[in-house]
């Protein structure tokens, strides 16, 4: 298999995980709607949008195509989980709040991993010299550095002793 074909597999892999960490910041910042975390965290979803737009792009300039099947599972793995038990029956927990931005925080790390990967180890930088990967590896930085005290904050929240049980 070509190198370009594993690049191929790699992008369209992480494309399907851009989708669903855009998903899932849409839904933290739904469930805190009217807060300070729901500005942040509606700041990290809308730069998350942006960059898996980027990385479309980019994959149409490389001539990858999209897969619709492993970006629609990634979609509805999102969806499913949002079943999951959270503590409580039928309200936003304290837990499902750490846990969005737990998994929020992983992805960002991810991305921030990705767009290193495609600079050094794929060679987009020269293939692609008008993308500055310095600058989407330094906002990836930031975004998840706005998100961590809120990220502790929850933790901390979800996690405190609560007394007997």
């Amino acid at each position: 298999m070509p190198v370009d074909d594993f690049l191929g597999i790699y992008l369209r892999d992480q494309l399907a995980m851009g989708v669903l960490w855009r998903e899932l910041a849409r839904r933290a910042q739904r469930n805190n709607r009217g807060t300070e975390l729901g500005v942040a965290v509606g700041g990290v979803a809308a730069a998350i949008a942006e960059d898996v737009e980027t990385f479309r792009a980019i994959m149409g300039r490389l001539g990858v195509r999209t897969d619709p099947v492993k970006t629609g599972l990634a979609f509805g793995a999102e969806r499913l989980g949002r079943l999951k038990r959270n503590g409580r029956l039928v309200s936003y927990s304290p837990l499902s709040r750490f846990e969005e931005l737990e998994f929020l925080a992983m992805g960002i790390d991810g991305k921030k991993q990705l767009w290193t990967t495609l600079r050094d180890l794929a060679g987009l930088r020269e293939r692609l010299p008008d993308i500055d990967f310095d600058h989407l590896i330094d906002r990836a930085a930031r975004q998840r550095a706005d998100l961590e005290p809120f990220r502790v904050r929850a933790g901390a929240d979800a996690f405190a002793t609560r007394g007997p049980r």
